[in-house]
């Protein structure tokens, strides 16, 4: 199964997000990728809340929403779009990752659950939950023949969530994500890595990276870990660009074969 995933560093607005996520869907369907992953915040990068809100709309009537679903069918890939941040139909806003078949349709969506809210020693004081109307569900779904559990960025830092999609029986675990840069620089590498090991799968992280137009600076290091904890790629820096790597599944079963920690974990009391 081969894998792209694609570094961006999506503008201010919708119509430009497309246009700067389109070419490199082209070019990682042309190295012969089945499944296109794209980082969180895939539509839209707008830190000021007064223009990004009234800017968001439904995932069906988002640009970059349907812009993907159209090159998926033109290119006759799957597509995740790691995550959109969208209206709902109550008008509370969602930051939601987006599963498509390559025939164009939705095959599945997941709402992140964990919302970041922090303070960071830069200063920069960042409340999702404010903006955000949390998810209630995890998620798996089957794409281009592999068991794929939906996760986004900080639900990374929440060992239960992928130790819940392992136990259900995901094989490849995708964070899209837009980490920061002092958070990037400490735990980008080290958590994902150690998320692979727990539960014996593939994870795929694509990234934002580099200075956005609204301010912001994304990590990068878009990342590709197997289940036995060894990085099969890694984006070289903040740019945007392509990472492809095969994926082979069977490795999966090998891993929780080896430390078959899932199947020997007992129910506890706790302190």
């Amino acid at each position: 199964m081969r894998v792209a995933l694609l570094q961006l560093r999506t503008p201010a607005t919708q119509a430009a997000a497309l246009a700067h996520v389109e070419p490199l869907a082209r070019e990682a369907a042309a190295g012969g990728a089945q499944l296109i992953a794209t980082p969180e915040a895939t539509n839209i990068l707008q830190r000021d809340r007064a223009v990004l809100m009234p800017s968001l709309r439904t995932a069906d009537e988002d640009v970059v929403v349907t812009g993907l679903r159209d090159l998926a069918r033109e290119l006759d890939v799957w597509v995740l779009i790691g995550s959109v941040l969208v209206r709902r139909d109550d008008g509370k806003a969602a930051n939601r990752s987006i599963l498509v078949r390559p025939d164009g349709r939705v095959a599945a969506t997941y709402d992140k659950i964990h919302m970041f809210d922090v303070d960071l020693p830069t200063g920069e004081r960042i409340r999702e939950s404010s903006a955000y109307e949390p998810g209630e569900r995890l998620v798996i779904a089957e794409a281009a023949g592999a068991k794929l559990g939906l996760t986004i960025c900080y639900d990374l830092r929440f060992p239960a969530v992928f130790q819940a999609l392992g136990r259900a029986g995901a094989e490849v675990v995708p964070v899209p994500s837009a980490f920061t840069v002092p958070t990037g620089e400490a735990h980008w590498e080290v958590l994902l890595r150690a998320r692979a090991i727990e539960i014996g799968a593939f994870v795929l992280a694509p990234a934002q990276g580099g200075e956005h137009e609204d301010g912001r600076r994304t990590f990068g290091h878009s990342m590709i870990t197997d289940p036995w904890g060894e990085v099969l790629a890694c984006s070289q820096g903040d740019s945007p660009g392509v990472l492809l790597a095969d994926l082979d599944l069977a490795a999966v079963g090998r891993a929780r074969a080896a430390i078959p920690a899932m199947a020997n974990a007992r129910a506890f009391v706790g302190p």
